[in-house]
């Protein structure tokens, strides 16, 4: 009986994920996205004005079969005086029958303005889609097999996207559409009807400020507001607590979805790591036991004389 009802959960995730837009957000999703910037919004690459490197994964829905698994690698680093920033991401990313991996390339240019500065940031990603229809289990005693379900999808998407990004020491916010291109991701063969799954355009708008409460203290508020054709808006509101710009605990709400424990610690000024906790608010709630989500990030400085100032995006 467990396993039966595994087995439609994995199935009703796979559906989320393969049909059209109208059902559910594409891509994937991080509790600590402040920490992911990069991979949301392309004018971000650049603007800590140091190489920067970010590891995150995140274990969501523990307990449920097929659950979603993703992994993200983002490097970014500023050229030409600091007007140009270039970033690299790289995602694996696996829900249900389907594993999505590639590469996203991001470039911005910088405007300097008052003590901040704006940047206009393009992006162009390549990526493996793979979908398992024939590992689906189906029942062997219908009369019919599916036909739907007798064939691998292996694809390779291309896509794009473009954002603007300003910020200052204490203040961030941006705008970005990914996904472009509205890619294909069932069978070639399957004709162009209403079930055709397809890439949907994501919208993304963020942002942030740094309120000094103490001599020691800071709390960090940022905002992700997350659109896509056909879905619901979804809003993520954070706020955490900054000790001598050392060590972070804070709280995180999700509209219609989770509410999150999240902590950071600087371990030196070139080195931080983070981990957030979500705890669903859905019917989901019942099946799992949260989802994990771990972060590490290391800025480079080539420069001994140079010391690395405090940022908080």
């Amino acid at each position: 009986m467990k396993n039966g009802i595994l087995n439609r959960i994995l199935f009703v995730i796979g559906l989320i994920v393969l049909a059209d837009p109208l059902f559910a957000q594409q891509n994937a999703l991080f509790s600590q996205y402040m920490f992911n910037a990069l991979a949301i919004n392309p004018a971000y690459a650049g603007s800590r004005n140091v190489v920067a490197a970010t590891a995150l994964y995140r274990n969501q829905w523990v307990g449920i079969e097929g659950a979603p698994k993703t992994g993200t690698f983002t490097i970014d680093a500023p050229f030409s005086d600091e007007r140009i920033g270039m970033g690299l991401q790289v995602i694996s990313d696996k829900i249900g029958i389907t594993t999505t991996t590639g590469l996203v390339l991001s470039s911005a240019y910088r405007i300097p303005m008052n003590d901040g500065s704006l940047s206009f940031g393009l992006q162009g990603s390549m990526n493996n889609y793979h979908a398992g229809f024939s590992t689906v289990n189906l029942d062997p005693s219908g009369p019919i097999p599916d036909q739907a379900f007798q064939g691998d999808v292996n694809k390779t998407l291309y896509n794009f996207g473009s954002g603007v990004y300003y910020n200052t020491s204490r203040f961030y916010a941006g705008f970005s559409v990914q996904d472009f291109v509205r890619n294909r991701l069932n069978i070639d063969t399957i004709s162009d009807g209403d079930i055709t799954a397809r890439q949907s355009a994501h919208g993304y708008l963020t942002t942030g400020y740094v309120f000094p409460i103490g001599m020691d203290l800071n709390l960090k508020t940022s905002v992700l507001v997350k659109g896509v054709k056909g879905a619901p808006v979804q809003g993520d509101f954070n706020a955490t607590i900054w000790i001598k710009n050392v060590f972070a605990i804070g709280a995180e709400y999700r509209t219609s979805a989770d509410v999150s424990a999240l902590m950071e610690l600087k371990v030196s000024p070139q080195v931080r790591i983070g981990y957030a906790y979500d705890k669903s608010i859905t019917a989901l709630r019942k099946f799992n036991s949260g989802s994990h989500e771990f972060m590490l990030r290391y800025e480079f400085s080539f420069d001994r004389d140079r010391t690395l100032s405090p940022r908080y995006f």
